[in-house]
């Protein structure tokens, strides 16, 4: 079992357009509603690949109460909070996406130890945690270290996938894996990272690597960081890699990332080899960007994908 955890839960709403054109009136093609949040959409493309999955986190008010409704047959454990979970826009146009978040809600100290209390009941039947995600006010920076912590005394293998000073401070509680995109990497690392350009490539991804070293620090920590449209770079105790995909693709890249979290979960809790597990992350992140909706990803896709996907050792 994989558990996964949203501590800033989200009904998440897209819309469809013809083409985006800020400052002007558009006519809605197309209106989805889903419940969202990075962890959520991590336990729906594992659903979707059948892999044992629940999901838990924080949720509050009516918002909560649809994001229940909305996961239909996904299996959950969330914790009720009194603040209503947030909102997620997203207006897509076929080509690309814009997002709009609204703040979470404000969690109390009783709210956060009672959710601690549900998430070490939970690891008892999970292969793998994953921790993703911003967090909501109210929660201590340190809030994803504890979650760390309290899975690696329970010796469950864990990932994490958040930015910002949750990110660093996650990182020295030493999950197994995180996975920053490229922007979250050069602010943790401090260092600089390229701009992902035609024709700059290979320096891209040779500083990026050199970043993900950085954050790894010679720790059993393994960094896989994404370069959008461009791959992944994985800097790990076993070695050091890149993984590209055959093409760039266009589409919606909200959930591509949640995707690759889940590929990478999955192949944690099968030990799948490192090539193999980088492989998967790339051809399910492309599938997600050719799906309209975060968190749906198409298994046709994927396995058309993965098979183009292309992974060096370094």
């Amino acid at each position: 079992m994989i558990l996964t955890v949203t501590l800033n839960t989200a009904l998440d709403v897209t819309y469809e357009v013809p083409a985006l054109r800020p400052g002007e009136a558009h006519r809605i093609t197309g209106v989805h509603e889903r419940a969202g949040g990075k962890g959520v959409n991590v336990a729906r493309v594992l659903h979707e690949l059948r892999e044992p999955v629940i999901a838990t986190g924080l949720v509050g008010g009516g918002t909560g109460t649809s994001i229940r409704t909305l996961l239909g047959d996904l299996r959950h454990s969330f914790e009720d909070i009194a603040g209503p979970s947030r909102r997620t826009t997203v207006v897509v146009d076929g080509s690309s996406a814009t997002g709009f978040w609204e703040p979470g809600p404000e969690v109390t100290g009783d709210e956060w130890e009672r959710f601690v209390a549900r998430y070490s009941a939970l690891l008892r039947v999970a292969r793998v945690a994953v921790l993703s995600g911003s967090l909501p006010p109210g929660l201590p920076v340190d809030a994803y270290a504890r979650l760390v912590e309290v899975a690696r005394s329970a010796g469950v293998p864990v990932i994490l996938d958040t930015s910002g000073e949750a990110l660093a401070a996650g990182v020295a509680a030493g999950p197994d894996i995180v996975k920053p995109n490229a922007h979250e990497l050069a602010v943790t690392s401090g260092m600089p990272v390229g701009v992902f350009e035609p024709g700059a490539v290979e320096l891209a991804e040779t500083e990026a690597l050199a970043a993900a070293d950085a954050v790894r620090n010679g720790s059993r920590t393994a960094v896989v960081a994404s370069l959008g449209p461009y791959g992944l770079v994985a800097s790990t105790p076993d070695g050091r890699w890149y993984a590209r995909p055959a093409s760039a693709l266009d589409g919606n890249p909200t959930g591509a990332g949640d995707a690759t979290v889940a590929a990478l979960a999955r192949g944690l809790a099968y030990r799948l080899t490192w090539p193999d597990r980088l492989a998967d992350a790339v051809g399910l992140s492309g599938a997600a960007v050719l799906a309209p909706i975060a968190g749906a990803v198409s298994l046709t896709d994927y396995q058309k994908l993965r098979r183009g996907v292309h992974v060096q050792e370094v």
